[in-house]
């Protein structure tokens, strides 16, 4: 191997070194998609990953995250709930008689903007029927979501509410503990949970 052709792959290995994020992202996403966890799957996704990101090479994702295995047990387990329960959901109202259900738009500002984070939270609540993130506003941390039936979400408030809780288990689950105490949760639990919790003791 000349020296040319040695460069050259000494620079997709950085390149891959540098995206692992994405190439993570990437291959949950494509299994997520799929609805099969395999090694076929698992395979697939990150040959995918691997092809997109050297053909299509992205900025390197910068995150300061720490993976903790309980919460994000956690927050595969609550993922795994809401995909079931909001499947019945959704084929209930499109099965019931009566009028059709009032959807709406909601705007939703997460706590932190960091890339991966809002991803992370944009992809799961849009895998979960009935709701679809149609725009982001990456420098705000803002998400705005189409909802299939506000009254059966709990209106404005219970959609905002319910993202809010998901961001606060991928935060509990991948951020560090630097982006936890920014966020108010430097114990790994969000404010809402603090104010139940001291709620409860009084």
């Amino acid at each position: 191997m000349s020296l040319h052709p040695r460069r050259r792959a000494a620079r997709r290995v950085r390149l891959l070194s540098a995206q692992w994020p994405a190439l993570v992202v990437l291959t949950v996403i494509w299994v997520l998609l799929w609805g099969d966890l395999s090694w076929a799957n698992v395979l697939a996704g990150l040959a995918l990953a691997v092809f997109l990101v050297v053909v299509f090479p992205l900025p390197p994702i910068v995150s300061d995250g720490r993976f903790r295995l309980v919460p994000f047990l956690n927050l595969a387990g609550r993922f795994l709930s809401d995909l079931v329960v909001a499947s019945f959901k959704v084929a209930w109202v499109a099965l019931r008689p009566g009028p059709a259900p009032h959807g709406a738009v909601v705007q939703v500002r997460l706590r932190n903007a960091q890339d991966v984070y809002l991803t992370l939270t944009a992809v799961l609540s849009t895998l979960v029927p009935g709701s679809l993130v149609i725009e982001t506003r990456r420098d705000a941390g803002i998400l705005f979501l189409h909802v299939l039936d506000i009254e059966a979400s709990g209106g404005l408030d219970g959609v905002r509410r319910d993202i809010l809780a998901l961001e606060a288990r991928v935060l509990r689950a991948l951020a560090s503990d630097e982006v936890l105490a920014r966020c108010g949760m430097p114990d790994g639990r969000s404010v809402v949970d603090t104010v139940r919790t001291t709620e409860g003791e009084g």
